[in-house]
This record gives C-alpha cells, sequence and structure tokens, in this order.
C-alpha cells in the first residue's frame, strides 16, 4: 500500500508540477467565484488521460512478459532526456488560445488539461498501470485524486506569493526531467527488465 501511494505521489507530482504553473495562469484570469469550476475541469481532463492511459494498458496487459512491459519505462527516461536537452513548449499560449475559443469554463480547463498535459501523462501512466495490480491500481488511482486536489489548491495560494511561483516557472522544468528518468529507472529495475537484459548480453 504504501508503495503504492509512493508511486501515485511521485507520478502526479512529475506530470503536473509544471502544470501548476497554467494553473495560475487560469486562476489569475477568472473571477474568484469561478475556481471550482477550474477543480472540475481539470478533474475531467485527467479523468480522460487517465482511461485512455487504462486502456492502454489493458491491452499491453496482453504481453506474456512483465520484463517486456518493463521496456515502457524507456519512455519516461527518454521523456526526461528530452526535456533537459530540448526544454518545454509554450503552454500559457494554449491556455489564451483556449480560453479565448470556449466559453463554458469546465470544458476549457478541461482542454488545456488535456492539450497540455496528454503526450506526458499518458507516456508516465501507462508504464506504471501495467505493472500495478487491482488493488494498488485502486489506491494509485485515488492517491492521484487527492494530489489533483492539492495541487489545485496550490495553484490558487500560488497567484499571492509571486516569489514561489517565479521558482517553480524557473527550476520547475529540471525537477520535472529528474522525476521523469528516475521514474523510469524505477519502471525497468522493478520488472526485471534491467536483470534480463544483462543474462541475455551475458
Amino acid at each position: 500500500m504504501q508503495t503504492a501511494i509512493f508511486t501515485g505521489i511521485t507520478a502526479y507530482i512529475s506530470t503536473s508540477i509544471d502544470y501548476l504553473i497554467i494553473l495560475m495562469v487560469i486562476f489569475g484570469s477568472i473571477n474568484h467565484k469561478d475556481r471550482w469550476l477550474v477543480y472540475w475541469g481539470d478533474l475531467l481532463g485527467t479523468a480522460v488521460l487517465v482511461i485512455a492511459s487504462l486502456i492502454m494498458a489493458f491491452v499491453l496487459g496482453f504481453v506474456p512478459q512483465e520484463w517486456l512491459l518493463g521496456l515502457l519505462g524507456l519512455i519516461p527516461i527518454f521523456m526526461g532526456i528530452r526535456l533537459l536537452i530540448v526544454g518545454e513548449s509554450d503552454d500559457d499560449e494554449i491556455v489564451e488560445d483556449q480560453i479565448k475559443k470556449r466559453r463554458n469554463l469546465i470544458i476549457n480547463v478541461a482542454v488545456i488539461t488535456i492539450a497540455t498535459c496528454g503526450a506526458d501523462n499518458i507516456g508516465i501512466y501507462v508504464p506504471i498501470f501495467t505493472q500495478a495490480t487491482t488493488s494498488s491500481l485502486i489506491i494509485i488511482l485515488l492517491t492521484f485524486l487527492v494530489m489533483l486536489t492539492l495541487f489545485c489548491y496550490i495553484g490558487y495560494l500560488l497567484i499571492k506569493i509571486p516569489k514561489v511561483a517565479d521558482i517553480l516557472e524557473r527550476y520547475g522544468m529540471y525537477i520535472t526531467a529528474i522525476v521523469y528518468i528516475g521514474l523510469g529507472g524505477y519502471i525497468i529495475w522493478e520488472s526485471g527488465t534491467f536483470q534480463q537484459l544483462l543474462r541475455l548480453i551475458f
């Protein structure tokens, strides 16, 4: 249970720490009374990404050897290295464009969540979901819900603390990249992929 909670926390933070900046942009552009609509929109967008990841994990679950699934850990490692080398895209422009195009705030935030987090979330979630048992998967998803609620609240608070926001904006990319690489390495090791490759080589 503790491992599942830790996995859920680590996975969510790695895919959402940069999204705190997006949440701040959103909270800064809406009325105070609409803050709960942002939460429901974030929840809807994240739910779509989680369901897509679960479907992909279910299909990949038919691969017989567990160590082959561990090769999926290469995805977050690649994402982390790419993030360190190439950097990240300007998500603020996506936020502004979506706000102009849509009136319904819940749908608006859901679309922003999917557009800015889609590839990263699916790339991280699928390898984790393929490794999880039913009980640990439930714990991981509940952890996601708690972390989503916490991140929305923190994003709302951060618009009142500019210095903290500046630090997050400056170093968030590097934190995300390091966690991506760490998660990928953990998936490869936990599934026995690394050990199996060593046996094949030697």
